[in-house]
Order: structure tokens, then C-alpha cells, then sequence
């Protein structure tokens, strides 16, 4: 296993930088810097990675490539080109982005978003960024959703056929797929489906937890590892089994020190110092 955050913490230099990661028992790391940076100072990051053994698991996107004003789209695409030929430069795991949503918020929930139309131009989006950039090092991921597709394996495996690129993977966040009262209180069987359909294509895991909210309608509420109802040891263990050094990163948390303490906790959990 290959933990990491996908906060770069606090640090004034990129040295600093790597060796926080490092003392904190972390081997693997979203690289926080984009396309659009100075390459000496790229170069100076990835050095310092490398120099502490640090594995970057991902570059992120995070734009809307399916934006509905044509622009706007244009220029998303144009950046997640950049992102993924940094990431094949740097050689991350991944570069991941969302499929896309429909509608004034770049990651909202719109009935637009699962109509046919979305999904063939998300397959054709996704081929033309692959195509313009021809990875070697790296893979162009989508990251699992709650309201957008894909919103489960099978049609994970189906979005796989339809792009048919040998640099296409996955990006698993099953916590983004609890969704549902079943999935939910049987995460556990989900969590195995999930992995025994697409665990041989999957290069990096998100990490936080989900609790179902005892009020109606339904609520799903994202929050820390050990603070929701899913669990994450069989989570990991299932992961590992696939990729002994797949890496899990914890995100959305809005310090360092909630990090530090989810840090902990995950090692605690695992009950072993060094993964």
C-alpha cells in the first residue's frame, strides 16, 4: 500500500515539501503543481519526490470538458491535455478528471448528464485527450461519480469497451458510488464487485468515508475515514489484493492537521508503521 493526501501540507520549498511527506510515513503523492507552472520548478518537485522515494499517484484535471458553452469546453480539453502529458513527463500513475457535467456547475448532478448524447461525447472527448497526447508513462482516468456517469462497474467496464484506448484505467472512489440504502448497508459485497470487475484496470484509490444520515429522504453525507459507516480495512485489504502497492490518498479535508489525524488513523487501522 501507498498512502498519500491530496493536500501538498504546508511547506515553503520543495525539499521541505518531499521530506514532510516522507517523515509522515506517506510513498505516495498527488502532484499538486500544474501544467501551466515553470519546468524548472516541475523539475525541482519531481526530483525531491524521487530523491524520498515519493510515487506521485495522480495529476488532476478538475475542469468540465463536456461544459455546455463550446469555449469554455475548448479550453478544459486543451487543459487536460497539458495535465496528462505532465503526468506521462513525470510518470504518475494517473492524470484523473471527471466525465463531465451538463450544466452551470462543472461537477453538478443534471438530468443532461446521463442522457445518450453525454455519453457518446464522453467517450469522444476522452479519446481525442488520449489521442493528442499518446501516454507512455502515465494513464488517462475518469473518477467514479455519484451523478454522472459512470455511476457503477458495469458501466465503468462498458465506458473501458467504448473508448478502447490501451492508456485508458480507472480511478476508483467507491465512496462516491454509495448512492444507495442497499449499497450502503452491503458496501462491503459492493466494495468486492467493484474491485473483481474492475480491479485489474484501477491505478489509484480515494480515501474518506460516507454516512447515511438517519432522516428523510435519503442523505448520504461525505466525511473522514472512521466517522462514516464503511469499512475501510476491508476496503484497503481488497485493494491490495489486486496491486500490493496500490495507492489510497485521503482528500477533502480542509486541514493539515484533520490529514495528520486521518494519517494516524489509517495506520493504526492497518496496525503495521510502514506500508
Amino acid at each position: 500500500m501507498k498512502l498519500g493526501t491530496s493536500s501538498p501540507l504546508q511547506h515553503s520549498s520543495p525539499e521541505e515539501w518531499a521530506q514532510k511527506h516522507q517523515s509522515l510515513g506517506l510513498e505516495a503523492i498527488n502532484f499538486s503543481l500544474n501544467c501551466d507552472d515553470d519546468d524548472a520548478l516541475i523539475d525541482q518537485y519531481v526530483k525531491e519526490a524521487k530523491k524520498h522515494h515519493l510515487e506521485f499517484a495522480e495529476v488532476g484535471v478538475w475542469k468540465n470538458t463536456l461544459d455546455l458553452n463550446e469555449d469554455v469546453r475548448k479550453k478544459a480539453i486543451k487543459y487536460a491535455i497539458g495535465q496528462l502529458e505532465l503526468a506521462d513527463r513525470i510518470g504518475a500513475r494517473c492524470c484523473v478528471n471527471i466525465l463531465g457535467a451538463r450544466g452551470a456547475r462543472w461537477d453538478g448532478a443534471y438530468k443532461e448528464n446521463f442522457s445518450e448524447e453525454t455519453w457518446k461525447l464522453g467517450v469522444k472527448t476522452i479519446q481525442e485527450i488520449i489521442d493528442a497526447v499518446n501516454p507512455k508513462h502515465t494513464y488517462f482516468v475518469i473518477e467514479s461519480m455519484p451523478w454522472m456517469f459512470p455511476t457503477g462497474p458495469d458501466e465503468y467496464r462498458k465506458l473501458l469497451e467504448a473508448v478502447d484506448r490501451d492508456r485508458f484505467a480507472v480511478h476508483m472512489d467507491v465512496f462516491n458510488w454509495i448512492t444507495t440504502p442497499r449499497r450502503y448497508f452491503f458496501h462491503e459485497e459492493f466494495i468486492c464487485e467493484c474491485f473483481d470487475k474492475l480491479g485489474n484496470d484501477i491505478k489509484s484509490c480515494h480515501l474518506k468515508d460516507v454516512r447515511m444520515e438517519d432522516d428523510y429522504t435519503i442523505f448520504f453525507r461525505e466525511t473522514n475515514v472512521g466517522n462514516g459507516g464503511v469499512n475501510i480495512k476491508h476496503l484497503i485489504e481488497t485493494g491490495l489484493s489486486y496491486d500490493k502497492n496500490m495507492p489510497f490518498i485521503i482528500e477533502h479535508l480542509n486541514t493539515d492537521e484533520e490529514y495528520l489525524n486521518s494519517i494516524s488513523y489509517i495506520k493504526n487501522l492497518m496496525k503495521c508503521k510502514d506500508f
